[in-house]
C-alpha cells in the first residue's frame, strides 16, 4: 500500500520515518509465510527503532523460515489526519502493509504512557479496540515488555500479554498459531486464545473475571476457565549466550534518540533499590560471557557501521567483569574510532581505571550517577546506599583525571519524603562544586541535577505505597531551586532540570490501575490523547476530566488509584500474576523500608528469600570466568 501513502509524506513532518528500507531490514515472501507477525512499538519511530527487544524479537522470529515480522510505529497526528482521510490503514514499515492482515500484532511497552497511542493504531488498522468484538479475521493482540506485569489497564484492548523474557515466549506462540493454521483453524478465535494461554507466560484478561468491594477494593480475581493457570508466571531466558541478539542491528534512516550498536552484557539486578520495578521483575542475575560479549560487538559493527558501542544492562558496572571487558573491547577497537558507552554508574561501582577504559577510543564526556535521594535517611528508605562522602570523594577523583561535569539523578516525591530531604539535593550539588574546583584548581566545573517524580510501580515493595501529589512534588522542586541559588557562587555552576509532576501521576494512574481505568484511557483517546509521553502532547486536564467522568459512577477516582495507601491485605490488580517475588518478602522490606533498614545485594551474600530463584526453576548467573576476551589483537592493525 505504498503508493497510497506517497502522496500522503511531502505533506508530514520528517517523513522519512515512514518509508522503512534501513540498513539490516528483512522484508520476507508474504505469501510463503505460515505465521505473520506485525511488532509495534507504540511511539513515534525515533523511539522506537533502537528499542532492543522490538529487534531482538524481530530477528528472532524472521530467523525461522516460514515466519515474516515486520514493525510498525506510531504515526504523528498530522499522518493520522491524513491516512483518516484518505482511508489509509496503520503500516509497517518493512513492506507497508496493513496492518489488520498479519495474524498477531505484538506490542511491547515501555511506559503505560503508551497506551492512547495503542488505541490509534488498533483503529487505523480497522482492529476493534475492544478484544471482544474482534472476529477470526482480526490479529491477535498481544502486550509485552515491563508495563505488562499489570496490563489490567488496558485488559478490554489485548488479547493476551507475554509476562517476562520474549525470545523463547514468542517462538511458542507462533508454534501454537502454525499449528492450528494447519490443522484448518479449529474451533476459530477462541481456541487460539485457549491454546495461547497454556504457553507459559501467556496471560489472557478475559479468561478472568474481577469483582469488586463496596468501598472500591478489588474482592477477587478468578478464572472462568480451566484450561488457564491460577497465577500465570512469568518467563526467564537463561544462558543469554545462546541468545546473542540483535546479530544485524539495525540502522536508522530518520534520526534516533540512540544511534549506537548496543549489547546487553547481563539481565536482571539484586541491588534492591526498592522502587525500581525493572530490577525486582528481571531477577535473577544473568551474566553474558565476555566471549558472548566479545563475539557480538565483533558481528554487530562488522552489520550496522556504527562508532559506538554501548554495554547496556540495569547496573552495567556490576558485571563481574566488567574491567575486563572495558579494556579488551578498548584495545581490539583502538585507532578506528570506536568509543565505549555505559548507562548511568553506580557511585560504588565507579573507578577511574573503568572511566579511562570507556573513553580511550572516544569523546570523554560528562560523567552520570543517580543517588536518587538528597539525604542519607531518604536513601536508606529506598535501599540506595550511596554515601555523600563517597560520591564527593569519586566526583573529586574524576574531576582530578580531567572530567568536567557530573550530572546526577533524583527523585522527588519517594515514600517519607519530607522538603529537607529535597533540599540536601542542593548541599550535595555545592558540595560537588567545590570538590571539583579544589580538585582542578578551575571554576570552569559543572553539575546538572535531573530530577523525576517518583511512580509507585507494581511487584515492588512501594506497590502499596501512597504517590505524592503533583502540587507538593512541585512545592518541593521549587524550594530546591531557591536552596541551589542561596550561593551564587556555587548555583551558577549547577543546572537543574526536573519533570512536570503532573505525567507522572497520571502514569501512576496507568501503572497501578485495574480494568475500571480502561474506560478512562478510551475517552482520553476519544478526546484526542495521543504522545503522552511527550510533553507538548500530554494534557493533565483531559486525564484529570475523563478520569471525574468515567469513575466517580463507580465509587473510585484520580485519587483512590494514587495518592491513596494500600493495606497489606488489599487484593492488588496484578496479584495473579507471578513476578517470582513472594507477596509477604515485599510486604517486609516494604516495612524495612518506613524504618530505614537497608537489604543486601544477594549476588555477593547469602540468599534472603525473595522468591525468585525457588519459584522460578532458576539461579543467579555470574562469572568470573577468568577469561580473555577473544580475539585479543587490535581491530585497527
Amino acid at each position: 500500500m505504498f503508493e497510497q501513502l506517497e502522496f500522503l509524506l511531502p505533506l508530514v513532518s520528517k517523513p522519512v520515518q515512514y518509508v522503512g528500507g534501513e540498513l539490516n531490514a528483512t522484508v520476507k515472501d508474504w505469501d510463503t509465510a505460515a505465521v505473520r507477525w506485525a511488532l509495534m512499538y507504540p511511539d513515534a519511530y525515533e523511539v522506537g527503532l533502537p528499542n532492543q527487544g522490538i529487534m531482538i524479537l524481530y530477528e528472532v522470529l524472521n530467523e525461522l523460515p516460514d515466519v515474516l515480522a515486520e514493525r510498525t510505529y506510531a504515526v504523528w497526528p498530522d499522518l493520522e489526519k491524513l491516512m483518516r482521510e484518505h482511508r489509509v490503514p496503520q503500516f509497517t514499515v518493512d513492506s507497508h502493509r496493513p496492518v489488520g492482515d498479519f495474524d498477531l500484532l505484538g506490542v511491547s511497552f515501555a511506559t503505560e504512557l503508551g497506551y492512547t497511542n495503542l488505541l490509534t493504531a488498533l483503529d487505523l488498522a480497522g482492529i476493534p479496540l475492544h478484544a471482544a468484538q474482534r472476529t477470526d479475521d482480526h490479529p491477535m493482540v498481544i502486550a509485552g515488555g515491563h508495563a505488562a506485569f499489570n496490563p489490567e489497564p488496558i485488559a478490554d484492548f489485548i488479547d493476551a500479554a507475554v509476562l517476562g523474557d520474549g525470545e523463547e515466549a514468542v517462538l511458542e506462540i507462533t508454534d501454537a498459531v502454525r499449528e492450528w493454521k494447519a490443522q484448518g483453524q479449529p474451533g476459530g478465535r477462541a481456541e487460539l486464545l485457549s491454546r495461547l494461554g497454556e504457553v507459559d507466560g501467556v496471560y489472557l484478561p478475559g479468561a478472568y473475571d474481577v469483582s469488586y468491594l463496596p468501598d472500591g477494593r478489588i474482592a477477587e480475581i478468578v478464572r472462568n476457565t480451566e484450561r488457564v493457570a491460577h497465577r500465570v508466571a512469568k518467563r526467564t531466558t537463561m544462558d543469554l549466550d545462546e541468545w546473542p541478539y540483535p546479530k544485524q542491528p539495525l540502522v536508522p534512516i530518520a534520526e534516533s534518540v540512540h544511534e549506537r550498536m548496543s549489547v546487553e552484557i547481563f539481565r536482571g539486578c539484586t541491588r534492591g533499590c526498592r522502587f525500581c520495578q525493572a530490577g525486582m521483575i528481571t531477577r535473577p542475575v544473568r551474566e553474558r560471557s565476555i566471549q558472548g560479549i566479545g563475539e557480538m560487538v565483533e558481528q554487530g559493527l562488522k552489520a550496522s557501521g556504527f562508532s559506538e558501542v554501548g554495554l547496556l544492562s540495569l547496573s552495567s558496572a556490576d558485571h563481574s567483569e566488567i574491567r575486563e571487558i572495558t579494556q579488551g573491547l578498548a584495545d581490539r577497537y583502538e585507532g578506528t574510532g570506536t568509543g565505549l558507552s555505559l548507562p548511568s554508574t553506580r557511585v560504588d561501582a565507579f573507578n577511574i581505571d573503568l572511566a579511562n577504559e570507556i573513553s580511550r577510543n572516544g569523546r570523554r564526556s560528562g560523567l552520570t550517577f543517580a543517588p536518587e535521594g538528597g539525604s542519607e535517611r531518604i536513601r536508606r528508605v529506598i535501599n540506595k546506599m550511596v554515601s555523600e562522602e563517597d560520591l564527593i570523594r569519586t566526583v573529586a577523583t574524576a574531576f582530578g583525571a580531567g572530567w568536567r561535569q557530573v550530572k546526577l539523578y533524583f527523585m522527588c516525591g519517594l515514600p517519607t519524603e519530607t522538603d529537607d530531604d529535597v533540599v540536601q539535593i542542593a548541599h550535595m550539588a555545592h558540595r560537588v562544586i567545590r570538590a571539583g574546583r579544589e580538585a582542578t584548581g578551575s571554576k570552569d566545573i559543572r553539575c546538572t541535577i535531573s530530577i523525576g517524580a517518583f511512580v509507585p510501580k507494581p511487584h515492588t515493595p512501594f506497590q502499596w505505597a501512597a504517590q505524592e501529589h503533583p502540587d507538593i512534588v512541585d512545592s518541593r522542586l521549587r524550594k530546591l531551586r531557591v536552596e541551589i541559588n542561596s550561593d551564587r557562587r556555587l548555583g551558577r555552576n549547577v543546572g537543574m532540570r526536573y519533570h512536570d509532576g503532573k505525567p507522572a501521576l497520571i502514569e501512576g494512574l496507568l501503572s497501578r490501575g485495574d480494568r475500571r481505568v480502561g474506560r478512562v484511557i478510551e475517552r482520553v483517546w476519544r478526546d484526542g490523547g495521543r504522545f503522552d509521553g511527550w510533553s507538548e502532547h500530554f494534557s493533565y486536564h483531559r486525564w484529570v476530566a475523563a478520569c471525574t467522568a468515567e469513575l466517580a459512577c463507580l465509587g473510585v477516582s484520580l485519587e483512590w488509584f494514587t495518592t491513596r495507601e494500600r493495606g497489606r491485605d488489599e487484593v492488588l490488580p496484578w496479584d495473579h500474576l507471578d513476578s517470582g517475588l513472594d507477596k509477604d518478602w515485599l510486604w517486609d522490606d516494604w516495612q524495612d523500608a518506613l524504618s530505614g533498614r537497608e537489604q543486601d545485594d544477594c549476588r555477593w551474600t547469602p540468599c534472603f528469600d525473595c522468591g525468585v530463584c525457588p519459584s522460578m526453576g532458576t539461579d543467579i548467573q555470574v562469572g568470573p570466568s577468568g577469561r580473555q576476551l577473544l580475539p585479543i589483537s587490535p581491530a585497527g592493525r
